[in-house]
């Protein structure tokens, strides 16, 4: 049941992510923007992100608060600032609210992933596959409701499309803070002041820091960055390659048509968390970063394809590009000593959405140049985390999958 729990208000707290890209062309009319005022939205919730991240990461809150009160904490705030956007007047105020909205996701993601690591001991990887599963799905969750919003029938205006997933946040952080902190196992013996494996006393400034002395962790993490030069580029991209394929869709077969690529990958990740069970995480996600980096190379080669089968493919293409990412988190809580689990993992999330900001300012301007070969410069990304997973210990996963 706490999985469950868990699961759940990740979904609902992270609908607040990209709530204002499914509702562009209404702020556009609304604060007349131009086309390149769009990116100032989304990349302030990003930075705010990278900023929330790098400092519960660097100052050890993750593991000094309890973590359940301060993922509600951050939900309760990021529901108000994400609200507030209808009345935000203008874009400047859009985009302080949007970096308010980063701040607060920062305390729902990766705290919400040192909950569940606590709450699933021995199972991290299925756990993790659920929290990111339904984090993946509270992405494409804005533009189902802009779908929503654009029927007829319908007559939730785009505004309580905000609205609503910030009733969801709040939602969220209710449950979990109902649910708690995961009691401490029997006979566990008190936080240490310091980690043979080079961890340091919980809560002391750059904590999370102490993660990369450890060999298993730098390669869990490497690996986790070559898959963010990836992931979050490949969702941007996905309305631009069905635009270019089919130009005539309306916004609102747009949206659907994102909706459904992205949301996809919310039961792939649960299917391989099933499969992390059996085989461990490391081999999972080798598996994954193996046919996304396929996908990668084979799509620039596959514009002759009939409309359904190319749907299909990046279908697959976005399941396997996602369905690795809580396998990194697995791996590395599996390496890290228990009392700086939740400064490591959100150190490493700040670290990697910096690389997937870098692929978005890098990457998308140059769509209207290269079409669809842009995929070839994504490919990198799965590379590099190919060769991180090469060098992570085999036993050290495999007697936790076994577990």
């Amino acid at each position: 049941m706490p999985t469950l729990i868990l699961a759940i208000a990740e979904l609902f707290g992270t609908a607040l992510w990209f709530t204002p890209n499914a509702v562009l062309p209404e702020l556009m009319t609304l604060w007349s923007l131009a086309p390149s005022d769009l990116g100032w939205l989304t990349g302030a919730v990003q930075g705010g992100f990278l900023l929330g991240t790098l400092t519960i990461g660097l100052t050890g809150l993750a593991d000094r608060l309890d973590a359940s009160r301060l993922f509600a904490a951050c939900c309760l705030l990021g529901a108000l600032s994400n609200a507030l956007l209808p009345m935000a007047g203008g874009l400047d105020m859009a985009v302080t609210l949007r970096v308010i909205t980063g701040l607060c996701l920062a305390g729902i993601y990766p705290v919400g992933m040192k909950l569940m690591v606590g709450w699933t001991p021995g199972r991290s990887g299925v756990g993790l596959a659920w929290l990111v599963g339904m984090l993946v799905l509270g992405t494409a969750l804005p533009h189902g409701l802009r779908t929503l919003t654009a029927l007829d029938e319908i007559t939730l205006s785009w505004r309580g499309g905000i609205w609503s997933a910030s009733l969801l946040t709040v939602l969220g952080g209710v449950m979990v803070w109902r649910l708690g902190e995961a009691p401490r196992p029997a006979g566990a013996s008190p936080e240490p002041a310091a980690s043979p494996n080079g961890g340091t006393k919980p809560g002391l400034p750059l904590g999370g820091l102490a993660a990369f002395r450890i060999r298993n962790f730098r390669h869990a993490a490497g690996a986790y960055f070559g898959h963010m030069w990836e992931l979050y580029t490949l969702w941007a991209l996905l309305p631009l390659m069905l635009a270019s394929r089919w130009p005539s869709l309306s916004t609102a077969e747009l949206a659907f048509g994102a909706f459904t690529l992205i949301a996809i990958g919310g039961p792939c990740c649960w299917i391989g968390g099933a499969f992390s069970t059996r085989l461990g995480s490391r081999r999972v996600a080798q598996f994954a970063l193996a046919g996304s980096g396929l996908c990668c190379a084979l799509y620039p080669l596959l514009g002759g394809l009939p409309g359904g089968v190319l749907v299909g493919f990046l279908a697959l293409w976005n399941a396997l590009a996602v369905v690795d990412s809580p396998q990194f988190s697995a791996l590395s809580a599996k390496a890290c000593p228990a009392h700086i689990v939740g400064s490591a993992l959100t150190l490493q999330n700040a670290i990697g959405f910096a690389i997937s900001m870098l692929s978005l300012l890098i990457l998308i301007p140059l769509w209207q140049h290269t079409g669809a070969w842009l995929a070839w410069l994504l490919l990198p990304g799965p590379l590099l985390g190919l060769w991180c997973l090469h060098g992570y210990t085999r036993q050290q996963d495999t007697a936790s999958a076994s577990a």
